[in-house]
């Protein structure tokens, strides 16, 4: 139940972290920004939208890792519930078996051929 929510969480927070950084705007437009290029139109106040959206993609980056961190520990929690789990080993690994040789077909060996003397080309 933990580890479902962990993952919802985990999910929705990398999708509002892709909005996030693609809505902001790289360093080069604040150029134009300080020559009063809609410099007064922001919706954020007076500093513009960079501090906001900044400090939230910076939160929105701590929850990720912590969810990333937490999702790595239960998976280790459980593979190692697993390894312990007192399962028995598989047959084939704890005793050998020979294999048995009637059942194998054998090939007869044949003597080596020496190559035909025709086929060879002679050279003057």
């Amino acid at each position: 139940m933990i580890e479902t929510l962990v993952v919802i969480v985990h999910l929705l927070v990398a999708i509002a972290l892709v909005g996030l950084i693609l809505i902001q705007q790289g360093k080069g437009a604040e150029t134009g920004a300080s020559f009063g290029a809609g410099a007064s139109g922001t919706v954020f106040g007076s500093q513009g939208s960079a501090t906001f959206l900044s400090r939230l993609t910076a939160a929105l980056a701590t929850v990720f890792f912590l969810t990333s961190l937490g999702l790595a520990y239960y998976a280790s929690y459980k593979a190692g519930e697993i390894r312990d789990a007192g399962l028995p080993v598989p047959a084939l690994q704890s005793q050998p078996v020979a294999p048995i040789s009637e059942d194998v077909p054998v090939l007869e060996e044949q003597a080596p051929q020496a190559p035909v003397q025709d086929d060879v080309p002679v050279l003057d």
